[in-house]
């Protein structure tokens, strides 16, 4: 990756093992537990940890250098067999290394924003890109101010093109995403309500999102939802090109949902997604249009878009007991993609029977009953049965039951109360979708079912 030598151009500080010669390191992680080849070792500080106090379990793991927070004493222990750099704050000087580095290797950078779809999005652009360019993309859910840096430490020297994804909850977290990365295409799939206790509207959503533009290239593209007016109407850059189901530079139309794919049609040319829903027909627009920037022909992005590794928990259909078949969305959820979920089991013809395990949405604040009802008011007589977990998901069951009484309608506070309900319910020939947001931890009732 580099060597002690850039390290120095931007840490200058050295103590601890000192040495002539330039020491190159393979990989860097914050974790002292990862077994590393010449490791650079960068403890965070958190709220209830400080990495610092596993530096020896990091050396002996194979750090060979570490960041080091100068208010911190280095243990005689490891003087001798680690370089530290020292910094005021580790954190930061994580941030600057991935900058330094992302701008030392220069491959092409894409970043991913928005309410939902930012993961499939990532996932959709990476299969698609990787059929022509030496691709990096974020791994899991780094998309944080530790996970981004992390993701453009661990890309190879020979990257080409990187992708990554970038979350938020409050004002400011993107802009600094996008500092770090310096993207050259920015992705704003849409604006929904995730985080809207802290931003405080859709407005103050579309305004932390669109941060993304602060750093982006001045010769760069913004792509956005063309259906989002919150969007359309504020999306000042130079460059704008957006995906759309009705009118945009990308129009997406005859969205046809068969077994376990998606097909759909952009200027007369039809593609097919491994994914359920219209909502991923519009996630696959996003990386066809970067990918015609990136000049990939229209046969190799059908080819990418068909070979997606699409992350777990994200809509991921499993083959449960009993020929049951169950929809892991337990990933995380928000009322936007709550209710795009249920509209593509709505959808579905492939089973004689349907069910609901819908759990709470989480940092809603004061908005949590009313877009909650928003939830049940998207359910029809299509769908059989519905459980409800947590607290603010109560309200989706009472609004269900007053618009369709004929549908099984049932609240829980108990996840083995739910489980056992739920054993009554898994017939043959069903599907039963399970959303609802991470701390909900809808899984553990999954487990019981596969």
């Amino acid at each position: 990756m580099f060597t002690t030598q850039f390290l120095t151009t931007l840490f200058p500080a050295m103590s601890g093992k000192q040495s002539t010669e330039q020491i190159y390191i393979e990989e860097v992680t914050t974790d002292s537990r990862n077994t590393t080849s010449n490791g650079l070792f960068i403890p965070i500080v958190g709220e209830r940890f400080d990495g610092h106090t596993f530096i020896e379990e990091a050396v002996k793991n194979g750090a060979v250098a570490a960041l080091w927070q100068k208010d911190r004493p280095i243990p005689d222990t490891v003087q001798t067999s680690c370089t530290f750099f020292s910094v005021d704050d580790t954190l930061v000087a994580l941030q600057q290394l991935a900058h330094a580095y992302r701008k030392d290797v220069n491959p092409i950078v894409i970043a991913i924003t928005g309410s939902n779809g930012k993961t499939t999005t990532k996932d959709l652009t990476k299969a698609v890109l990787q059929t022509t360019y030496k691709t990096h993309a974020t791994r899991g859910n780094l998309n944080n101010d530790i996970g981004l840096p992390l993701t453009l430490l661990q890309m190879p020297r020979d990257t080409e093109v990187v992708v990554v994804e970038m979350g938020m909850n409050d004002f400011g977290e993107i802009r600094l995403l996008t500092n770090i990365a310096q993207p050259h295409y920015a992705i704003v799939t849409n604006i929904g309500e995730s985080h809207i206790e802290h931003l405080g509207s859709r407005e103050g959503i579309r305004d932390a999102k669109l941060e993304i533009v602060a750093s982006l290239d001045e010769d760069g593209l913004l792509i956005i939802d063309g259906d989002e007016p919150l969007l359309t109407e504020s999306a000042n850059f130079r460059h704008v090109r957006s995906c759309s189901f009705t009118s945009g530079d990308l129009v997406i139309e005859n969205v046809q949902i068969d077994g376990k794919t998606t097909t759909f049609t952009i200027d007369d040319t039809t593609y097919t997604i491994p994914l359920l829903g219209k909502h991923h027909a519009k996630n696959a627009s996003f990386a066809i249009l970067v990918a015609k920037q990136l000049k990939i022909d229209d046969a190799v992005i059908k080819r990418g878009l068909m070979d997606v590794e699409h992350s777990t928990m994200r809509f991921e259909m499993i083959d449960g007991k009993n020929n049951v078949t169950i929809i892991n969305d337990a990933y995380n959820a928000s009322p936007t993609s709550m209710r795009a979920a249920i509209e593509v089991v709505k959808q579905l013809t492939d089973f004689q029977y349907k069910g609901l395990v819908l759990a709470d949405v989480l940092e809603l604040g004061t908005f949590a009953a009313p877009l909650h009802r928003t939830i049940g008011e998207k359910i029809d007589h299509s769908i059989d049965f519905v459980f409800t977990y947590g607290k603010e998901a109560e309200v989706i069951c009472e609004v269900v039951k007053k618009r369709e009484p004929e549908i099984v309608c049932r609240h829980f506070t108990s996840k083995d109360e739910l489980i056992r309900a739920l054993e009554h319910m898994m017939r043959k020939n069903s599907v039963v979708l399970f959303k609802g947001s991470r701390g909900m931890q809808l899984e553990e009732i999954i487990e019981q079912f596969i």
